[in-house]
């Protein structure tokens, strides 16, 4: 039984009252899922109504739901209800009917996810991009910034080598299955009481590492958002073979799941997260703040 069945009473009951207390229409992260039948009584099912949106935790932990979905909300009369999960839970969630979208990041899953007959007809966009990064302490024990800065598979190996600690989400996220596929390109699996399995979202993981002084991978986006980069640093980006590139989707559940889709409130943030305004507003987050985009918009045109 997926962990989110058994708090989706209460969990329902949170975003409900979240959802009629934020003048803004937009609730928080909850780490947990919702009940579809829970909700149903605050879903009216027209535009103007409310939709769910199954995100990855780095959408929220880096701030861009809480620029743009206001934006939306204002213009549609849509409100959002965010639950921010790994990827592979919010794609649990659609499958199982118990969202109207999804905005994740982890290709591969989506594909399955569209094959699988569990979204609408238009399947997956694209969305934006951003990168990840292997972020550790500023000593960097295992030497990674003189002798890996650029090579996430070599990074990796050096962490292993030298049994430096580590911290994985570990939560099936779009993220963690990042971390999994540079294990495996090493051609190691990792073990031991060096590898800390966290089974939590992006911003409590870099937490936990500053905390600890561990390594961890991140998106680019929630490190800067952040900034714990006084005891933290960046130790390796910019890999050249691309492993580190990170693609985000946006996907409408397929409404034959059950009659509280509200696919045409779906339907409307899909298009509008892909729109010339949607992608303006992603990439001109974080140029104020941080001297530069954090989310590069690649929607087809």
């Amino acid at each position: 039984m997926k962990k989110w069945k058994l708090f989706s009473l209460c969990m329902a009951a949170v975003l409900i009252s979240g959802c009629a207390a934020d003048t803004g229409g937009s609730s928080g992260e909850t780490g947990e899922s919702t009940d579809r039948t829970e909700m149903s009584e605050s879903k009216d099912n027209t535009l103007g109504g409310e939709i769910i949106l199954a995100t990855t935790t780095s959408t929220q932990d880096s701030g861009l739901l809480d620029e743009i979905l206001p934006v939306f909300e204002e213009e549609t009369g849509i409100s959002v209800s965010v639950v921010s999960v790994g990827s592979g839970e919010a794609m649990a969630m659609g499958e199982n009917g118990e969202a109207d979208v999804l905005l994740v990041h982890s290709p591969a899953a989506e594909k399955e996810f569209v094959e699988a007959g569990h979204a609408d007809e238009d399947g997956r966009m694209d969305v934006m991009y951003n990168d990840f990064v292997l972020i550790g302490p500023a000593g960097d024990p295992a030497g990674i910034s003189t002798e890996a800065p650029a090579d996430a598979v070599a990074a990796f190996r050096k962490i292993a080598d030298t049994q430096t600690e580590f911290i994985s989400r570990s939560d099936e996220s779009g993220t963690h299955k990042k971390e999994l596929a540079i294990w495996d390109a090493c051609g190691i699996v990792p073990s031991g009481d060096w590898y800390v399995e966290a089974g939590t979202g992006m911003g409590a993981v870099l937490e936990m590492a500053n905390e600890k002084l561990a390594y961890t991978l991140s998106d680019r986006a929630t490190w800067l958002n952040l900034g714990l980069d006084e005891d933290l640093k960046i130790v390796c980006e910019n890999d050249e073979s691309g492993i580190l590139y990170n693609q985000y989707g946006v996907i409408c559940v397929n409404p034959d799941k059950n009659d509280q889709i509200n696919h045409e409130g779906a339907k409307a943030f899909q298009e509008w997260i892909v729109s010339e305004e949607g992608q303006t507003l992603i990439g001109e987050y974080g140029i104020e703040d941080y001297g530069k985009a954090l989310f590069t918009p690649n929607a087809e045109k």
